[in-house]
């Protein structure tokens, strides 16, 4: 069971990775509609979902748990810029939506990078957090996390 300060952010995977499947299965068509209106359709959605939820979702890691993982766990400071990079990445990759040349493409590594990108926040990061981090850290990541 996930710390409760980590509990919102797990959510958001949650709904994150149901997306990223239908990323990558409607660039290989196997969701209707197939072909260009339907690669437009998830561009939209995963752009909707970039601003409803990844925004602010990006800004609590990168403002609260990495910084705070990454001084009370020095080792995890090569994970956190890897973390970091992948966000960049995404980022990048969501203003590219808007093209239809290789959306396909974007669309299918976009899914790919944002699972590979959770995952290894699921099974490393947070666990991590959970091992290491005391109750009143995680009392005041949790309350700045709301605030954002």
């Amino acid at each position: 069971m996930r710390h409760p300060s980590l509990v919102p952010l797990s959510h958001d995977h949650h709904h994150g990775l149901a997306l990223a499947l239908r990323c990558r299965k409607q660039a290989l068509g196997q969701i209707k509609p197939m072909g260009l209106e339907g690669l437009k359709e998830r561009a939209a959605e995963f752009r909707a979902f970039f601003a409803a939820n990844l925004v602010r979702h990006f800004r609590a890691e990168e403002e609260v748990l990495f910084p705070l993982i990454g001084e009370l766990i020095p080792e995890s400071r090569a994970m956190i810029d890897q973390l970091l990079k992948d966000h960049e990445e995404i980022r990048g990759a969501t203003q590219r939506l808007e093209s239809d040349t290789g959306l396909s493409k974007i669309i299918f590594d976009l899914g790919d990078l944002l699972e590979r990108h959770i995952r290894k926040e699921e099974r490393e990061l947070f666990p991590l957090f959970e091992q290491h981090v005391g109750m009143k850290e995680a009392e005041g990541a949790d309350a700045e996390m709301k605030k954002i």
